[in-house]
């Protein structure tokens, strides 16, 4: 009975060893495991991608949305109900504002931007103030995910200026 049993045991031994010695240089099957691996990863990756595009055009459309109404103003005049209706009607971006309302001012053009000043009054360099409005545009934008560190929504807001 012992002979049959080596017997055995050496043909198990041989097998596995045949196994082992295969295993070892198949590479059958090591694309789906990584595959596998990597997928859940570029998936993610994807997602993340599309999310900031996301947000990004919707910072665009608050721009745009700003600049519409500064356009509005500038062919108008200074009409409060107009500026706002056009800042609403230049997307149709769900939840956007003209916040502040725009407004009026009279003020001086210089290299570092419009500095505002008293109407009648003179500006530095001995030109009369002119008519200016600000118009502002503001949106919120909730991220697809929640990430760590960042916030689930951001505020997007802009201004316009244009001289009337």
């Amino acid at each position: 009975m012992q002979p049959l049993l080596t017997k055995h045991v050496t043909s198990i031994r041989s097998s596995l060893q045949r196994f082992i010695y295969r295993a070892v240089d198949d590479v059958r099957g090591v694309a789906a495991i990584e595959l596998a691996i990597i997928a859940p990863i570029l998936a993610g990756m994807i997602v993340c991608t599309v999310d900031l595009g996301l947000g990004i055009y919707c910072k665009m459309r608050v721009q745009n949305a700003a600049q519409a109404g500064a356009q509005y103003a500038a062919i108008n005049g200074f009409d409060s109900n107009g500026i706002s209706n056009a800042v609403l009607s230049a997307t149709n971006s769900p939840g956007l504002l003209a916040s502040p309302s725009p407004s009026q001012f009279c003020g001086c053009a210089t290299n570092a931007g419009i500095t505002t000043a008293a109407c009648g009054s003179s500006c530095p360099g001995g030109s009369l103030p002119g008519s200016y409005v600000k118009v502002s545009a503001q949106n919120t934008y909730t991220t697809l995910l929640p990430y760590p560190l960042l916030p689930r929504s951001f505020t997007f807001a802009a201004q316009a200026r244009v001289k009337i």
